[in-house]
């Protein structure tokens, strides 16, 4: 059994946290006694942020629908398939008819690109976060 500092992933807080890591599976997290925000403690989400990260229903690889099955695809393959999709909802409709939903998963600074990427990629002002504790 050993445990990995890493940052908890739901809020934009940073707590600190260790995930408890045995047989090669995360069964647990404890909040780092030195870490400048958390100082020893976590909040509900916290504590329970390493459920997901063996639950049977995650995504695991990407996955493209052709002739409305979902199959296994490379990354490439993937983002080419959703370039595409948003290329053609863009052209047929425009941009506001895109919305973005970003994550409380995702760190700060991805979660800036990614509204960078809606307003001057997609040319969308849809976006929003779901960072509520």
């Amino acid at each position: 059994m050993h445990d990995v500092l890493t940052v908890c992933c739901y809020c934009g807080c940073g707590c600190g946290l260790y995930l408890r890591v045995e047989g090669g599976r995360v069964v647990g997290a404890m909040p780092s006694r030195s870490h400048p925000v958390s100082r020893n403690n976590l909040c509900a989400k916290g504590w329970q942020s390493f459920a997901f990260i063996h639950h049977p229903d995650r995504l695991t690889r990407p996955l493209v629908r052709k002739k409305g099955r979902l199959h296994p695809v490379g990354w490439d393959e993937a983002l080419d398939a959703a370039a595409q999709g948003l290329r053609r909802v863009r052209e047929a409709h425009g941009p506001d008819r895109i919305g973005v939903l970003a994550s409380a998963k995702c760190t700060n600074e991805e979660n800036y690109l990614l509204q960078k990427f809606a307003r001057a990629a997609l040319g969308t002002n849809n976006i929003d976060h779901c960072a509520r504790l």
